[in-house]
């Protein structure tokens, strides 16, 4: 297995010595090639101070005003170490103190100047934790000796030499390639890569999806290794019916109906259905309800440091771009896991008794065997709730069980999202989660509200599973989202309130949902919803991963929730999954072998009965460090994931654009700066530039406090809000960025008075 100095010192604790053995065993050294590479590291690492030797053993070596910082570098050269922690000073390195270190790799770096009120600190790069550009996008160029590649990303100041037979590169030059680095710079030396793939003589000639997945160094494949490690779990057994074994301490649930949901389109896929997810409900005494979500058990079938898990690890989520799935595992373990139609399947059921007002009243949550009796789309049972004619005898059952969930028991858990301050976007769903997946809030479209509401009842396993990790101060990966930055809000505000809308909140130094949750509802009666909907959408902060409880601005959670709904999608979800087996499989469920009773460490009820530590101590401490070791790179591997399919969609407006260059647009003008202005162009849901430069009729000044550019002359004023007449000049589809000139449009400023800011 291939590692990063990051996670070869992930495994070091404060203070503690450790083997290499044990070392070997945490990476996956199997092969002489791997432990070579791991004493080569290590020897490194001992040499500059990072680590001691004592007795055969080593230990991490904390040195003060050296920090874990990730770099940003710009176009002209200048490099940031920006740190994790959040209102920590960014630190400026100068492009000598770099150390071969390129734009987004993990670095330590060593504080060598103290920072001032208007300088930042100045650092060094000690240590390259970890590498984030090991293939990049690139334009072949003839060099005096071979061929050498150009980066397209500007922010990579350097040219690699390319290994590749000069035959295979002769009809190339200027061609886009996808390079993958061989060696990083080495003293004076350039870095060396090989091609891995001619894309196409530029970037329009080449699919989208290659540009997204090269760009992101996003694998397509898994190894022959992963492949074998994947068959060794083994085929469902053909009969459907799984051996009387794993029967063992799990709930038997295959009485109880159970129904699961998809869209119609991922339902007629040729690939194995990831199916992760099933319903059940049942009407209890005194208008109460037993909701139970069942979740598929990947986490019985992929064992902990196998190299089906460091490639699952790596992957950190499965990424969707459009038609092109790129998954967290393999077919083979997709196939195996999900809950198959009228098969026997391992699962974790959460159970919720919940009251006529939508309050979980509590929970219990069991590994289970399940078996899934009806699988249907979304369209289908919209089409059955809307039209009960159409309901036959072979459906009535399910179709009652989901008009109870969707009508009577689905708007009372909405009303109490809703009354904590939760809100909800309109706008078209693209997340394969059945949660909120990355936007951070639900997503409802109008076309398809079932799918809405499915999510809704679906939040709960979420939050059941992190009150219960709480409670029993299990070790857990939460789910957080931090509150809007007041600054980017501004914007929207100012926007909002020129078209005539009522938006405020209550305190500009403390956010809340709920100032969303009114924002929404004025968007929902203005002239431009679409617009305004996607505006506010880009002033939320992803969600995050977090060892520690923690606030979710857009679900109004205040004491904890965790992903745990897609296993087989996002590795933070299986993490969670094994917290759950480990807390059966070794969580002591009496006080001492002495003691009779025992609680059901299932339970929400057991909390007023537990008074001693549920994991060994062993146990939980080294659980605690992996699942700290973890947040950062599951945090990046998201960021990863949301740019790609965010460029992918970038790519294809490009496209569309490109194809109507010269047309005319009417507008809204979403963004106003010293060089320009932004038009939302919503016909097409697409924004484009008009350059200060393009303005021949003024000359234009701008207004910050006002968000204008005003015509010294003639006073003419673009403001946010204002509605333009605009024609497509030109599209750099690679950058996506789409270039506007005016037509017409634009306020009269005369009778204002736009001071100096």
């Amino acid at each position: 297995m291939e590692f990063s100095i990051a996670t070869l010192l992930a495994q070091f604790s404060q203070d503690k010595l450790v083997a290499g053995k044990y070392l070997e065993k945490r990476l996956n050294c199997e092969d002489e090639e791997c432990q070579e590479k791991l004493l080569v590291a290590l020897d490194a690492l001992e040499r500059i101070g990072v680590l001691s030797k004592e007795m055969g053993k080593y230990r991490r070596v904390y040195e003060e005003g050296v920090v874990e910082a990730k770099l940003r570098c710009s176009s002209k050269g200048f490099c940031f170490a920006i740190q994790d922690e959040e209102g920590a000073d960014d630190i400026y390195v100068r492009e000598s103190h770099l150390s071969t270190a390129w734009n987004g790799d993990r670095v330590l770096v060593r504080v060598i100047k103290e920072g001032s009120r208007r300088r930042s600190p100045e650092g060094e790069v000690k240590v390259i934790l970890d590498r984030a550009n090991p293939s990049l996008l690139a334009r072949i160029k003839k060099a005096p000796v071979g061929f050498r590649a150009v980066p397209l990303d500007d922010r990579l100041l350097f040219e690699l030499d390319l290994t590749n037979d000069s035959s295979q590169l002769d009809d190339a030059i200027d061609h886009l390639v996808h390079v993958e680095v061989i060696r990083y710079p080495l003293g004076t030396s350039l870095p060396l890569g090989r091609v891995t793939k001619i894309l196409g003589s530029d970037a329009e000639a080449a699919a989208d999806t290659d540009i997204v997945c090269c760009k992101h160094d996003l694998p397509q494949t898994f190894s022959e290794k992963v492949l074998e490690s994947a068959k060794a779990i083994g085929t469902a057994p053909a009969s459907g019916k799984l051996p009387k074994a794993d029967f063992k301490n799990r709930l038997d649930l295959r009485s109880l109906l159970t129904v699961s949901l998809e869209d119609e389109k991922y339902l007629q896929g040729d690939k194995p259905q990831l199916i992760e997810n099933a319903f059940s409900l049942e009407p209890l005494p005194e208008n109460q309800w037993k909701l139970t979500i069942h979740i598929a058990d990947f986490a019985h079938y992929i064992e902990p440091h196998s190299s089906l898990d460091y490639a699952a690890r790596k992957r950190g989520t499965a990424v969707h771009l459009g038609e092109l799935k790129l998954p967290m595992l393999p077919d083979s373990v997709i196939e195996r896991c999900s809950l198959a139609l009228n098969e026997e399947r391992l699962a974790f059921s959460i159970i919720l008794t919940l009251n006529k007002h939508g309050i979980i009243l509590a929970h219990d949550i069991q590994p289970s065997v399940v078996q899934v009796d009806y699988q249907m789309s979304y369209q289908q049972i919209q089409e059955y709730l809307r039209d009960e004619s159409q309901v036959g005898e072979e459906v009535k059952a399910p179709v009652e069980m989901l008009d109870k969930l969707f009508f009577t028991l689905g708007p009372v858990i909405k009303a109490q999202r809703l009354q904590r301050g939760g809100f909800d976007l309109h706008m078209e769903i693209r997340s394969p989660f059945k949660d909120e997946g990355r936007l951070g809030t639900l997503a409802i479209a109008d076309h398809l509200p079932i799918q809405a509401m499915l999510m809704e009842v679906a939040l709960l396993a979420g939050k059941a599973v992190a009150d219960h990790c709480r409670n029993l101060e299990l070790p857990a990966i939460y789910c957080t989202q931090p509150e809007p930055d007041m600054m980017e809000l501004e914007d929207f505000l100012k926007l909002g309130i020129n078209l005539g809308l009522d938006l405020d909140v209550e305190s500009e130094d403390d956010l809340q949902s709920r100032d969303y949750q009114g924002f929404v509802q004025e968007i929902a009666g203005s002239s431009a919803p679409k617009i305004l909907t996607e505006f506010l959408r880009s002033t939320l902060r992803s969600p995050m991963h977090s060892t520690k409880p923690g606030p979710h601005f857009g679900l109004a959670y205040g004491d904890g929730y965790c992903h745990v709904l897609s296993p087989g999608q996002r590795f933070a979800d299986l993490q969670v999954q094994r917290v759950l087996h480990l807390l059966f499989e070794e969580g002591r469920d009496r006080r001492s072998t002495r003691a009779k009773i025992r609680v059901n460490l299932g339970s929400s009820t057991c909390y007023d009965q537990i008074s001693w530590n549920i994991l060994p101590p062993q146990i939980q401490t080294q659980w605690e460090q992996d699942m700290a070791m973890l947040i950062n790179h599951l945090n990046e591997r998201d960021k990863v994931a949301e740019d790609a399919e965010r460029d992918l969609i970038g790519l294809k407006k490009a496209e569309k654009m490109k194809e109507r260059t010269g047309e005319v647009f009417t507008g809204l003008i979403t963004g106003v700066q010293s060089y320009g202005f932004f038009v939302e162009i919503e016909e097409l849901m697409v924004e484009g530039l008009v350059h200060v430069s393009s303005l021949k009729d003024d000359w234009y000044e701008y207004r910050s406090r006002h968000s204008c550019l005003v015509g010294r002359k003639n006073r003419t004023a673009y403001r946010l809000g204002d509605r333009v007449e605009v024609q497509v000049k030109s599209v750099d589809y690679y950058r996506q960025q789409i270039d506007l000139v005016t037509v017409s449009g634009g306020s009269d400023a005369s009778n204002e008075d736009f001071e100096d800011d």
